[in-house]
């Protein structure tokens, strides 16, 4: 293994490891690394992989992101001379994979680039310099020689339209770019520790896979026609070799329960432009959080005939603005008018700006959709400056309105559902009252809670029900903190009140509310009984809850002599 530092950011290093015969990862670890593109908040940094295969030819599989470009370049030409590179294999074109393509073309302007005609015409403009090329399609293969037979394995929207995997028959081996991934950094090539890594798959999977649950049963499909897979090779975190079978079946699993749904909604971006593509996964993170499918539609590369039948069955469409002029303007106008023409009364839709500093304006087409019959799922979501974490959450918190207003029906007909004696039995079981509350970066959140009981001595810990389509959700990960704010007997139905309203997306939950900072950031309530600050240590998920497990660092209680507000309910079908 060769180690290399950056003196500048000395958190950032490079890995090289030998996965297969004749192949060598090369992994760019970037160690500090809290936020991934914003909206995924990271706890244990990420990191950007890329592979050398060699044959009587050699490929190159992926880059990596530009901020390892001095780095990335001085252990690529340690592992190989790179005018040995033959083909340059592009996965798919987001900078973090693809950012440094244009220097490996320096280095060897004779290497073939290779990858899916949308991935093509994505790279045309980033490196803007002739190149070789060569499209390939579901199916196609590249033989390298000595064994290494490569075959492509279209995979479009995960997470991008331009997404294809390669399998090396010989190595068994299967470059999968964003699929199977997670953010996680540690000097461990592979995934040895299945306990250490399963939270943060978990949740790369739901921000970026679930959003796309058909696209990836479809990945399934094709790659169970491959063979043996001994190993995933993915773009981001460890490779996955001890876990294959586990970790496979699990995005099986968590992807038909999100393609059951009974209610679907079309999520329509436009790739590589302004924030679109980011702004469009925070608000599909937050629909799929409600138990509503998301389908998405990226209007540069979309399929007339594809994009009418799916408008045509969902019951919900959003649209981020695609740019009004410049080569994709045509194209991305011809897909919103399929869309108009597709779409009917009784759906909901939501436009949000892109961010892209030409964005076609929002409410002409927002009018065009009401004159139509649809209703306005959200306030128009626009885009002034660069989004932090308060817009991706503001983004996020749209989505779950969205999903909770398409699924109204289906929550009033399951709370009617049960049993009557056992709903007033269950009804009996009473809790005290506390508001949660939480703060990353400039996103804040809190919710009023009822379901919180300690669970350990040593560590002190305690338990949490969140339900997933709440707001507060997104910021209790495993490595989150939090705020326990306990409510007083007598001096409670004020703080309850207003923490029981609806909240529009992105509004200040705390706005009139005396608070002041915990050590750990989350507000505390000044009029609460007693806080408590805590850690997220592990989750459980339930069909519609999460079990939040978490240990206490700190706390304080303002009067001793006072009690907890209680919580007495009548029926146990809601809180």
């Amino acid at each position: 293994m060769v180690v290399l530092t950056d003196k500048a950011q000395n958190r950032l290093t490079m890995q090289t490891a030998d996965i297969a015969p004749n192949t060598t990862a090369i992994r760019s670890l970037d160690w500090d690394r809290d936020r991934f593109d914003i909206e995924f908040g990271l706890q244990n940094g990420t990191t950007y992989n890329s592979f050398i295969i060699r044959g009587e030819q050699t490929a190159l599989v992926d880059t990596s992101h530009e901020k390892f470009r001095q780095l990335y370049l001085d252990t690529l030409r340690h592992v190989i001379d790179p005018a040995e590179i033959d083909y340059i294999i592009i996965s798919h074109t987001e900078p973090d994979h693809s950012g440094l393509v244009k220097d490996v073309l320096q280095l060897v302007p004779e290497a073939t680039v290779v990858g899916s005609k949308v991935a093509l015409q994505f790279l045309e403009d980033m490196v803007h310099q002739p190149f070789k090329r060569q499209i390939v399609k579901n199916g196609d293969r590249l033989d390298l020689g000595n064994g290494h037979e490569l075959e492509f394995i279209s995979a479009p929207n995960l997470h991008w339209p331009d997404t294809m995997f390669t399998y090396d028959r010989k190595t068994q081996v299967l470059y999968t770019c964003d699929a199977f991934g997670l953010h996680y950094c540690d000097d461990y090539t592979f995934d040895e520790d299945l306990g250490a890594i399963e939270a943060d798959f978990r949740f790369y999977y739901d921000c970026l896979m679930a959003p796309n649950a058909r696209s990836v049963l479809s990945a399934l499909k094709r790659m169970g026609e491959l063979g043996k897979v001994t190993t995933i090779a993915t773009g981001h975190g460890p490779l996955l070799y001890h876990n294959v079978e586990e970790l496979t079946r699990r995005y099986r699993v968590w992807s038909q329960s999100q393609a059951k749904a009974e209610t679907t909604v079309a999520v329509v971006y436009t790739s590589d432009y302004g924030y679109s593509d980011r702004l469009a996964q925070a608000i599909a993170q937050g629909i799929t959080k409600t138990g509503v499918a998301v389908e998405t539609v990226d209007l540069r590369s979309a399929d007339l005939q594809e994009v009418q039948e799916l408008i045509s069955r969902v019951s919900g469409i959003v649209i981020g603005m695609p740019p009004a002029s410049g080569d994709a303007a045509e194209t991305t106008q011809t897909v919103l008018s399929t869309i108009l023409a597709a779409a009917k009364a009784k759906q909901a839709v939501g436009i949000f700006e892109s961010g892209g500093s030409d964005d076609e304006p929002v409410y002409p087409l927002l009018n065009k959709f009401r004159d139509l019959g649809l209703s306005i799922a959200f306030p128009a979501i626009q885009i002034r400056e660069a989004p932090t974490e308060a817009t991706y959450k503001r983004c996020e918190e749209a989505g779950t309105d969205l999903g909770q207003w398409l699924t109204r029906d289906r929550s009033i007909k399951v709370m009617k559902s049960l049993d009557a004696d056992l709903d007033k039995a269950l009804g009996r079981i009473s809790g005290g009252l506390y508001i949660i509350t939480a703060k990353k970066g400039d996103a804040s959140s809190a919710m009023l809670a009822s379901w919180v009981t300690q669970a350990s001595f040593k560590p002190l810990g305690v338990t949490i029900a969140v339900a997933k389509d709440r707001a507060i959700e997104s910021l209790m990960q495993v490595g989150d903190r939090f705020v326990l704010n306990v409510l007083e007997e007598g001096n409670h139905l004020h703080l309850m009140k207003h923490f029981l309203k609806r909240f529009s997306p992105g509004a200040d939950r705390f706005e009139g509310v005396k608070t002041q900072p915990s050590q750990n950031g989350a507000p505390i309530l000044t009029e609460a009984l007693a806080y408590m600050e805590c850690e997220v240590t592990s989750r459980m998920e339930l069909s519609d809850h999460h079990i939040v497990y978490a240990t206490i660092e700190t706390g304080r209680v303002s009067n001793p002599e006072a009690l907890t507000a209680v919580h007495h309910r009548k029926v146990g079908n809601h809180y």
